[in-house]
């Protein structure tokens, strides 16, 4: 009897035509897979599944045997007669092919429109009487399910009889039939019968939908779940086969290392003799059960990564974290925190495990660092499936390439290791609607989010990093934010975000707050006294719980630790405890204004020849580089002066980024400093140790100055530059003097005060009376103390009182950009991810993440591959065996790649499409051809625009 069930005759994965062994595999068996891989997943016993089925009110069996027959149901749509047609050279025993019918829908989108339009009438009718009631209300579940490609289905009404016929409808109808009688002979519905369980649903919806890819992953694996053709019954499949192999799929994966206990600071990291003030209060603070929020400003230089650390290893050791992600502005602050952590990341575990640590960025393939140092086994093989042969149009990755391409892509594999470490755009990811955000999501739950120079963000990523708080806290995620300066009004944002997550009202926050300063919410101190009710028989514990005599009903409200029912508890409350740094950069930085290039480059000859070493920080690229030709054409020798910023072909980018961190890194001496020039961008202001002699910088908002001024004599030093570690030890090179090239900030400056001498500056800080505001604050000063000065510099430029003082011919241009922050923050509100709708496409306009920024920027950037025309062929600009494509890409804006475009003869532009065509890893690429190292377009003429270093996709 079982040969002849209909259901036994639909494919669910084939192979290539070209590949042995069994062509195909039954699409009941993968269905089973995929459920008994998330059946033990959430296994009873877990702590997830005991947390999903709390924050549900439902036990974690009711909660491990329900999801895992919504499981069974999440390839629905394969059913269509449309998708069997993709194959049609496996085999005869399967159902025959209807030429009418096109593969136009996918099958997830597919399989929900089958549940919704014809199943659930169906099984109703089905049901003996009474028992049907839940049947019309778990389409949140199936969207979730059937949202297994990384999207959640479309909700369209598809006229189904141009994808399913009517025994394709009948078969699907068939199998679900047996799989009630297998998995719910004896469930308990009632649950599914309570609205409310819906409204809890919801927000959790994103972590059962990470749940559903990576089982569907697991699942596809012919490694465990080996092809199978011949026709059993259900039960014997899935006792005999399915759950066998979903243990062993589950145990192949890398284990979760043991937490080690933190003992000392010295202990994690040997090199501190001398804890500083904020370390001792990374290793000393209370931490409570909860997950919480930490927020650490301190001077540049205080050690606030290492008490960031601390803080992580203490919560991993408490049970409140098992890994880390630490997300930094851009690659090159990736890159060199991704060094630093290597050193550590062990430590937070016991010996003899072996945590996987991977690095995160758009680049992240192209660091050999990174490759010889990845623990966590790669997914080489890419299941190709039934591809082979069809239409491009008809094309459809399988879950195991899909997901495998995930877990293998540079960008997102850090989210789902023990220790991640890349820019801080692959954790936004999670809160876009991007594909495969939930496994983002997934991958950051369990760990601290630590986020690194939190105040270099614009408003547009600002807003996405509050909605990712809230989403981290929501799913019992802690987080710690780093700063040396930071608006009161961002820590109100954020801290706000992160409560939100938790169902907590906004904490008050002091104004003005001192500095140096650690914010904790909610700490276990000084907490409110607030009176619990008596929980409702079922409810989950938050329930009744009262703050301010208003009711604590939020459907994830956190449970904290009480005496009982009924008495009084101490409610976790913010602290804001002020923090003393350390000595050596307690200091006085003079501030000078110059107001030509020809005083600086005449400032820069003098400091050269006295045998110091020297910054000059521009505010875009282009005028970076006509800096650094300008030194060259005035006789300063090549090898003296070096130019880095973020529009280096990748090859020579690594290479300049090591280079400038040997030269005026931490270690770096008399030798390797002396008389050495750095002509740089951005790049070097954040995350980067670097120390310079003598420092100039283009004029910039006032946190970005006292970013800036952290590189100038950053460590103790002798006259000649050599390091000195001596306790108590005094700097040799005499009072710092931060060089501001800026115009004069009077009180009647006029609309073009900045133009045309800084126009640059002006395009990438629009804001101009904030510039001028920092000027004029910096010119009363003459220096500025740190940390004394910090908050009255910080609040002298970005309050309300502060804006006031705007010359009013300035007034109109800031004006003009306070209107791009107001259009930054609502792309950013239209753009995230409405999290309370839950798992569904009303949530957000889904789309590939290529197409949703993290980002925004003034224009469109190209990635470009560099060619060298060499002998009449196109051969790649990196000169390297691995990624050489990718290797010589850099990017540009679109406009500045048009005009060189234009350029190109027709024969030229037939030898780049040639060359794509050739060659894959150009597929995405465009390709500038360059002659003897110099580019057909000049880049004298505008090439790298007015940009800012960074600017792009990280």
């Amino acid at each position: 009897m079982i040969e002849f069930l209909k259901y036994y005759r639909y494919w669910g994965k084939a192979k290539p035509n070209t590949e042995a062994g069994l062509p195909y595999h039954l699409l009941p068996y993968h269905c089973l897979d995929v459920a008994a891989v998330g059946k033990q997943w959430l296994a009873a016993e877990k702590s997830v599944t005991k947390q999903l089925a709390a924050k549900l009110q439902v036990e974690p069996k009711w909660l491990q045997s329900w999801f895992t027959f919504c499981l069974v149901l999440h390839d629905l749509g394969k059913f269509a007669r449309a998708f069997q047609g993709l194959r049609t050279d496996i085999s005869d025993d399967l159902v025959k092919t209807n030429p009418r019918m096109t593969y136009a829908e996918r099958h997830d989108s597919l399989g929900f429109a089958l549940w919704r339009d014809v199943l659930q009438e169906k099984l109703a009718q089905y049901l003996p009487a009474g028992q049907a009631a839940w049947i019309n209300k778990i389409d949140p579940w199936l969207e979730i399910v059937t949202g297994h490609h990384g999207m959640p289905p479309k909700l369209d009404s598809f006229r189904l009889g141009n994808f399913f016929e009517a025994d394709d409808e009948q078969a699907a109808f068939v199998f679900v039939q047996h799989l009630l009688d297998c998995f719910l002979a004896d469930f308990d519905f009632q649950p599914l019968a309570d609205k409310s369980l819906y409204k809890r649903l919801k927000p959790l919806s994103w972590q059962f939908a990470g749940i559903a890819v990576l089982a569907d992953w697991l699942g596809s694996n012919q490694e465990h779940f080996a092809y199978c053709t011949k026709p059993m019954p259900l039960a014997e499949y899935w006792q005999n086969f399915a759950l066998p192999k979903a243990k062993q799929a589950l145990a192949g994966l890398p284990k979760r290392p043991v937490a080690g206990k933190f003992e000392t600071v010295q202990t994690l990291f040997p090199f501190i003799q001398q804890p500083t003030p904020l370390q001792r209060y990374a290793a000393e603070e209370p931490l409570t059960d909860q997950p919480q929020l930490f927020i650490l400003e301190d001077v540049t230089g205080a050690g606030k990564t290492e008490a960031a650390l601390i803080l992580t290893q203490r919560l991993i050791a408490q049970g409140l974290a098992d890994g880390l992600y630490i997300g930094l502005p851009t690659m090159a602050t990736a890159n060199a925190m991704y060094q630093r952590l290597s050193k550590v990341y062990r430590s937070f575990y016991e010996s003899g495990e072996q945590p996987s640590l991977v690095l995160a960025h758009g680049a992240r393939e192209l660091s050999q660092a990174f490759r010889e140092s990845v623990l966590l086994a790669e997914q080489a093989h890419l299941d190709a499936d039934y591809q082979t042969g069809w239409r491009e149009e008809d094309r459809e990755l399988s879950a195991t390439a899909y997901c495998n391409a995930w877990l293998a892509d540079s960008r997102k594999k850090a989210l789902l290791a023990d220790v991640g470490v890349g820019t801080l755009d692959q954790a936004l990811l999670a809160v876009l609607p991007a594909r495969h955000q939930s496994l983002r999501l997934l991958g950051l739950g369990r760990k601290v989010l630590l986020v690194d120079e939190v105040h270099a963000y614009d408003s547009y990523m600002r807003e996405l990093l509050s909605t990712l708080l809230e989403a981290h806290a929501r799913q019992g995620g802690s987080a710690i934010l780093l700063s040396a300066t930071l608006p009161q009004t961002m820590r109100e944002t954020l801290t706000a975000a992160f409560h939100r997550g938790l169902g907590l009202e906004a904490p008050n926050l002091a104004c003005p707050a001192a500095y140096p300063l650690a914010t904790h919410t909610p700490a276990p101190k000084a907490g409110i006294p607030a009176k619990t009710e008596p929980s409702p028989a079922g409810r989950g514990q938050g329930e009744g719980i009262k703050i301010n005599a208003l009711p604590y009903s939020h459907p994830h409200a956190p449970t904290f630790p009480h005496q009982g029912n009924g008495r009084l508890q101490q409610l976790p409350a913010t602290m804001e405890t002020p923090i003393d740094t350390r000595a050596e950069v307690k200091r006085t930085v003079c501030v000078q204004r110059m107001d030509s290039e020809e005083q600086i480059i005449a400032k820069i000859r003098y400091s050269a020849e006295q045998g110091h070493c020297v910054c000059w920080i521009r505010n875009t690229v282009k005028s970076a580089c006509q800096t650094y030709q300008n030194l060259l054409s005035s006789g300063f020798p090549a090898d003296q002066v070096a130019l880095f910023h973020s529009r280096f072909a990748m090859i020579d980018r690594q290479t300049i980024e090591n280079r400038t961190l040997q030269t005026f890194g931490e270690p770096s001496g008399h030798d390797t400093r002396k008389g050495q020039i750095l002509i740089a961008t951005q790049v070097v202001e954040q995350s980067l140790d670097l120390d310079f002699d003598v420092l100039i910088s283009d004029l910039a908002p006032i946190d970005l100055v006292i970013q800036r001024a952290g590189r100038l004599r950053r460590h103790i030093r002798d006259a000649y530059g050599n390091r000195l570690r001596e306790k108590g030890a005094e700097d040799g090179r005499g009072a710092p003097v931060f060089y501001l090239y800026a115009p004069a900030p009077s009180d009647d400056a006029n609309a073009a005060w900045l133009k045309p001498d800084h126009a640059g500056t002006q395009a990438v800080y629009p804001h101009v009376g904030q510039l001028w505001l920092s000027a004029r604050l910096l010119a009363d000063k003459g220096s500025f103390a740190m940390p004394d000065d910090a908050r009255e510099l910080i609040e002298g430029v970005y309050s309300d009182e502060a804006q006031a003082r705007i010359p009013l011919a300035l007034q109109e241009a800031s004006f003009d950009a306070e209107g791009k922050t107001m259009v930054q923050r609502s792309m950013a509100d239209l753009n995230v991810l409405k999290l309370d709708k839950g798992y569904t496409r009303k949530s957000g306009d889904w789309d590939e993440e290529t197409k949703i920024p993290t980002r925004l920027s003034e224009e469109e950037s190209v990635s470009v591959a560099l060619a060298l025309l060499v002998d009449g062929e196109l051969k790649p600009y990196a000169d390297v065996e691995r990624y050489a494509w990718a290797m010589s890409t850099i990017k540009l804006p679109e406009r500045e790649w048009k005009k060189a475009g234009r350029q190109f003869s027709d024969d030229l532009k037939q030898q780049i499409e040639a060359l794509k065509n050739e060659q894959k890893a150009l597929r995405w690429l465009e390709v500038l051809p360059l002659v003897d190292g110099q580019s057909l377009y000049s880049a004298t003429d505008g090439f790298f625009g007015e940009v800012p270093a960074g600017a792009g996709n990280e």
